[in-house]
């Protein structure tokens, strides 16, 4: 693909600065399993609904057993090579912001000081009833209080924390309130079926324009918060570079489709362009 590539560094030296958007691919490399294959179609449960745990005592309940599972995988995950070579793109200017539609916060620990976590950050917890933020570390050592007799049952990681668990086990679990007002406990995320907040949205849509440059790494774009970006960057003349190993969204508006591994891709990005 030395034809692509060059066109590919072409593109991008002519181009700078670059937004680059990143989805879950980028970090499977560091152990999280997907959501999609590489036809964009479902491989996991599709995504808990924000109107149906806010609704549902029995649907949090769920959450929050498979959670308690999946939270020690996910959260032991560290950056890989795709994450410290866009931090070092980055710190040379070749990149000037980061939207990334993981909750991982990845992208931070590599160095990434102008990543904006578009979906929020798994590591919090917020009460849907006062507001307070708290650690989601903290929340796992109350639910292990709570719950004594349930760990080291088997289980399977899931993405974003989640974990396929036996439903008997689920029935049995006890959810933890707000530590402050008793209120309900919900994740500092964005769920499907709910908004990405309107200033973050906005902050996003006012780094792309500043730049001359969209690039989507490790992503199907299937998700319209993350494809609006692809939108408006073709609304406004922004060339875009779709870097995945698989279908994605805006394959039929992206100036330059590359379908190379992505860790590969990224290290020879950085060894070409610093």
């Amino acid at each position: 693909m030395t034809g692509q590539t060059d066109e590919l560094l072409k593109m991008i030296r002519q181009n700078l600065p670059a937004t680059v958007l990143t989805g879950a691919g980028i970090s499977a490399n560091s152990g999280l399993p997907v959501y999609r294959n590489s036809e964009g179609n479902w491989i996991h449960s599709k995504p808990i609904e924000g109107p149906r745990f806010r609704a549902s005592e029995s649907i949090r309940q769920r959450y929050w057993c498979r959670s308690f599972f999946g939270w020690p995988v996910f959260s032991k995950a560290t950056p890989n090579s795709a994450h410290t070579d866009i931090a070092a793109l980055e710190q040379s200017e070749v990149v000037s912001t980061v939207i990334t539609q993981n909750v991982d916060g990845l992208h931070h620990a590599a160095g990434s000081d102008n990543a904006i976590p578009l979906h929020g950050s798994l590591s919090e917890v917020v009460c849907l009833h006062c507001g307070e933020i708290s650690s989601r570390h903290l929340l796992q050592q109350r639910l292990q209080k709570q719950n004594p007799d349930i760990s080291g049952l088997d289980f399977s990681a899931a993405p974003d924390g989640d974990a396929q668990i036996a439903d008997e086990y689920i029935q049995q679990f006890n959810v933890s309130n707000c530590s402050r007002c008793n209120g309900i406990l919900k994740p500092n995320v964005v769920f499907f079926g709910d908004n990405v907040p309107k200033d973050r949205v906005q902050n996003c849509m006012d780094k792309l324009l500043q730049s001359k440059l969209l690039i989507c790494v490790g992503t199907s774009l299937m998700v319209f918060s993350g494809f609006r970006f692809c939108r408006t960057a073709k609304e406004h003349g922004i060339p875009i570079i779709v870097i995945n190993d698989g279908v994605t969204r805006a394959d039929d508006i992206a100036t330059l489709k590359y379908n190379g591994e992505l860790t590969t891709t990224l290290s020879t990005l950085r060894t070409k362009l610093l």
